[in-house]
């Protein structure tokens, strides 16, 4: 019935203004805002709805993956713009806040990091 709409995620945040600087400027993503709703386009035609939401409880789950092409790069790049990446208990984690899961034969390379919202977010980067 709906295998062929086209179909899109969204999460909620707090506050839209403080998403819309970081998602646009922080993470240099194209952004617009149209009745109080801000729209991250992704790559690959991709959009993800973020919306208000005034008692917000961030996801305690990964909300949005990015896959890059180099991690280091990534990591440093975004470390220079003042995000700072997230430490788990029991994930064998570098400096930097990266789990090297391709050494081990065992997935990407990921880190993750928090929205202003406190939604977690990661990069990654696979073969």
């Amino acid at each position: 019935m709906l295998a062929n709409t086209k179909a899109f995620s969204g999460f909620s945040v707090g506050d839209i203004p403080q998403a819309k600087q970081f998602y646009g400027e922080t993470l240099g993503l194209r952004v617009s805002e149209e009745f109080g709703l801000l729209h991250l386009h992704l790559a690959g035609d991709k959009d993800v709805l973020v919306y208000p939401k005034p008692d917000h409880t961030p996801a305690s789950y990964t909300i949005l993956n990015f896959q890059v092409d180099d991690i280091d790069e990534t990591v440093d790049g975004l470390a220079e713009r003042g995000v700072q990446f997230e430490r788990y208990d029991g994930m064998p984690q570098d400096e930097k806040g990266v789990m090297r899961g391709r050494a081990a034969n065992r997935g990407p390379d990921i880190a993750w990091f928090k929205d202003p919202a406190g939604n977690i977010l990661s990069v990654l980067q696979e073969a």
